[in-house]
């Protein structure tokens, strides 16, 4: 199972006081040494944290994959096919937002999705659709010609006792359906140090998990690069 270590939070650290530091492309060095096996940014429309700059200086550095969140905005688009990240990974984003909230409806969404999916896959980009772990997304996904989706696992790491057992085994069905269509199931958001075993336990058929401020707020304590060597090591059978 790969790692895919989401470095927004480095960038949101740097814009709150408006300085060069912390630098995203040194917390992807130090990342890469813990033995990431690939660097997630969201350039958002509001650019909050990541900006265009750190996605042409990362796509540049970067020797491990990068991952493109965003949204599906014609500016936005433009600026993933100038910069061609190795994956592009569409999600909605609302502005009032503190972080992404729930997955991108990619069935309701079908003919705003379809030409966009369709020019990134002609540049070389693996699109890939963050999703709620429902059947009709899966499907959709499938429909769309995406090769990839990303589980939303907020609400698993959200809830507790009986509505976390409920959601762990949707992810569950949605690992396994998504297996059976043919599609790479990866997922992501809100997964930490404490919930990510048992979720490893239950759910199949994995093949990356992107994981950003579980990392970033452990490194504040211990350092970027051992904050991604624990994680890792959490993902070893």
């Amino acid at each position: 199972m790969k790692l895919g270590v989401n470095i927004d939070h480095v960038a949101t650290l740097r814009q709150q006081r408006g300085t060069v530091y912390p630098a995203p492309l040194e917390a992807a060095a130090l990342c890469e040494k813990g033995g990431a096996d690939g660097i997630t940014i969201h350039l958002r429309e509001d650019r909050r944290h990541i900006q265009d700059a750190d996605l042409f200086a990362l796509r540049k550095a970067l020797r491990v994959p990068l991952n493109l969140e965003m949204a599906n905005s014609p500016q936005i688009v433009q600026i993933a096919l100038r910069a061609r990240p190795a994956e592009v990974c569409l999600v909605p984003e609302r502005r009032q937002e503190l972080t992404t909230e729930g997955g991108l409806d990619a069935a309701g969404q079908f003919r705003r999705l379809k030409p966009t999916i369709a020019k990134l896959q002609a540049a070389g980009i693996v699109v890939s659709l963050f999703i709620e772990p429902d059947p009709r997304q899966l499907e959709a996904a499938v429909a769309l010609g995406a090769p990839v989706v990303e589980l939303h696992t907020g609400k698993y790491c959200d809830e507790t006792g009986a509505a976390r057992r409920a959601e762990l085994k949707r992810l569950v069905a949605a690992a396994k359906l998504g297996h059976r269509l043919g599609l790479q199931v990866n997922a992501g958001h809100g997964l930490n140090y404490d919930n990510l075993p048992a979720f490893l336990r239950a759910v199949p058929h994995l093949h990356t998990l992107n994981i950003g401020h579980s990392i970033v707020a452990r490194a504040v304590m211990v350092g970027m690069t051992r904050a991604v060597r624990e994680m890792k090591a959490l993902l070893k059978p």
